[in-house]
């Protein structure tokens, strides 16, 4: 199995379980947020943020949805990069909260290494890729 195989399945899983977190906090908030780490249930009206969250999840997982669709893969490495920041910061969250360290470095933190290090993946890929089909590039193959 190729590098661009395995990152695209990386990509597909990592894009289909934003959606499948989005759409949990977005339609059942109230089961979502336990598994999150953070110590308290938000107190009142606290459904509306959480299905803000779920929002925010839906639009990721839509972005690199529509970047593997339409093969753009130097975007896609950039945007998982960039996507990264998201559960870095849920983990940042949790932590000064005083919620649970094992749910902060292992649910939150572990998943910005993943999408981070996929990301990283294919940006090498696509950097390797540019460099053989590149004219004049040493090695690049010719008609």
């Amino acid at each position: 199995m190729s590098l661009k195989h395995v990152n695209t399945a990386l990509a597909t899983v990592g894009a289909l379980f934003v959606l499948y977190l989005g759409l949990s906090f977005v339609l059942t908030p109230e089961t979502s947020t336990p598994g999150v780490g953070l110590p308290h249930w938000p107190a009142g009206d606290g459904d509306g943020f959480l299905v803000m969250k779920g929002i925010r999840e839906v639009s990721m997982g839509l972005v690199l949805g529509i970047l593997l669709v339409t093969r753009h893969r130097r975007a896609l490495g950039w945007v998982l990069l960039m996507e990264a920041v998201a559960p870095f910061g849920d983990m940042i969250n949790v932590l000064t909260h005083h919620g649970s360290s094992a749910a902060a470095f292992g649910i939150h933190g572990l998943t910005a290494a993943l999408i981070a290090c996929t990301g990283l993946l294919i940006l090498r890929e696509t950097g390797r890729a540019a460099e053989t089909t590149a004219p004049g590039a040493r090695g690049a193959r010719t008609a």
